[in-house]
């Protein structure tokens, strides 16, 4: 018996431990790929906190709009209860007052309908509507918002990553020229100071590469922590190609702008909040309007004061009235309309209707408000993307220039015609020139990813080869 336990246990270890093997080699597997920006941007969206959170806004909207619709069904309900009492109490029997022990019970079905509060619930229905459809352009607007963000963070890590290979490469060459010194100092043609200021730019340079490799990992814990990720995750994004050999062919600003205007979810979330709004005031006006009410029920009740006969001589007499009885002969019904007019309750109705008022034109500002922002942001992206090309262009052609000159300065510095100190500051306009012209062009290219997201483009880095055609 004891040699089936541990057999049982040992397979039943053995199964745990292939069921993780398998987790991680799946999870392993979906972490080995190479992430894309469409890759980041679809992961990002499912499970980013911000974008659940704003789904449950989404269902609350879709819950209140059915709560309003069925808002127009009569209500139905049901009451019972049983009781017991001591003491004075009504007779139901002859409805007079009493000192005895008693027990009651009752039964009541009513239903009530609104047939008209002055269409408040038909525009209630509508305002419902309204903010759920609102609530779907607000969670819309926070997945653009993570989508852009996380272009960014990939972006970023692009960058880093092209500044890590500069400041690696540059140290390659500096350890090349500290070891041709040393030789040009050991032949005596280069005197030793020389070489010791090389060697300073080599642990300069050192220095260079662990920032940029420290740049590099913060960028990718931006991103792992913006699609909720842990930091420990191995996380390897793939690394398009990416060159701008062609001036942009940017449409017209109005054009992107009109565009954005019916594809950005900010505006329809501001139209439609704005509706919402003038469905509230009509609901206000509607409570001035006299309402008419439709009220059914049915009931019995049950009392063990009420006998069968109340004559002394009756064989009857004192004796219960059987419950089922009492059940249909207590049955009562009632079919009742109810108007109510409203005359005056202190001001209350003009003070919403009033607010109701300044709610709409808050509302109203708020759809001017987030025109003008959009407006704003597509003429900055625009006028930033195009400032961007330039710089980048002026900063590629200072670089084939700094290339140039300090091709030319090493060689004077391989016969000794110029010193370290020149070469060291040659070498480091260089290395500036190549950061300045990498900076240029990821920002660059964001700000042309942004300017295709107001069209409505999904954000990807697979339409960039257009810009390297020469």
């Amino acid at each position: 018996m004891k040699t089936h336990n541990s057999n049982t246990q040992f397979a039943y270890v053995k199964f745990v431990f292939l069921v993780n093997t398998l987790l991680l080699m799946v999870s392993g597997g979906l972490m080995a790929q190479k992430w894309t920006l469409e890759d980041c941007v679809d992961y990002a969206l499912e499970h980013n906190i911000q974008v659940r959170q704003s789904q449950l806004d989404v269902e609350t909207g879709a819950i209140n709009e059915l709560e309003s619709k069925l808002n127009f069904l009569p209500s139905f309900n049901a009451q019972a209860s049983y009781s017991y009492g001591w003491g004075r109490s009504i007779d139901l029997a002859t409805y007079t007052y009493v000192d005895d022990q008693t027990q009651q019970s009752y039964f009541d079905v009513n239903s009530s309908l609104m047939l008209f509060n002055g269409f408040q619930k038909v525009n209630t229905m509508k305002q419902r509507r309204s903010e759920y459809l609102a609530a779907k352009y607000s969670a819309d607007k926070i997945k653009n918002d993570i989508a852009l963000a996380v272009a960014g963070f990939y972006l970023q890590i692009l960058f880093n990553q092209e500044l890590l290979n500069n400041a690696r490469q540059q140290l390659e060459v500096t350890q090349q020229q500290v070891s041709r010194t040393n030789k040009l100092v050991e032949a005596g043609t280069l005197a030793k100071g020389s070489l010791l200021e090389i060697q300073a730019q080599q642990a300069n340079e050192e220095v260079s590469v662990v920032q940029a490799e420290n740049q590099l990992n913060l960028a990718y814990l931006d991103l792992l922590q913006l699609l909720e990720l842990d930091a420990n995750t191995k996380l390897e994004i793939d690394f398009p190609k990416l060159a701008i050999n062609k001036a942009p062919e940017l449409l017209p600003v109005e054009f992107i702008y009109s565009t954005a205007l019916d594809v950005m979810p900010e505006i329809k979330r501001a139209e439609l909040t704005m509706q919402g709004t003038e469905r509230a005031l009509a609901i206000a006006r509607g409570s001035r309007s006299p309402s008419i009410s439709l009220n059914a029920g049915i009931g019995t009740n049950y009392s063990d004061k009420i006998t069968l006969s109340n004559i002394p001589t009756d064989p009857d007499y004192n004796k219960v009235k059987p419950f089922d009885a009492q059940w249909s002969d207590n049955r009562n019904t009632t079919l009742s309309f109810r108007l109510s007019i409203p005359i005056f309750n202190g001001y209350q109705v003009s003070s919403y209707i009033n607010r109701s008022k300044l709610n709409l034109l808050n509302a109203d500002y708020n759809l001017q408000l987030a025109k003008n922002t959009l407006r704003k942001n597509v003429e900055t992206a625009y006028t930033d993307a195009l400032a961007a090309y330039k710089s980048y262009q002026a900063r590629e052609k200072s670089l084939r220039s700094l290339n140039e000159s300090f091709s030319y300065t090493e060689q004077k510095f391989n016969v000794g015609m110029v010193n370290a100190l020149d070469y060291n500051t040659a070498k480091n306009q260089l290395n500036i020139a190549e950061s300045d012209l990498l900076s240029s062009k990821y920002d660059f290219i964001f700000k042309l990813k942004i300017l295709e997201f107001y069209l409505g483009k999904s954000l990807t880095l697979a339409d960039m080869e257009e810009y390297m055609e020469e």
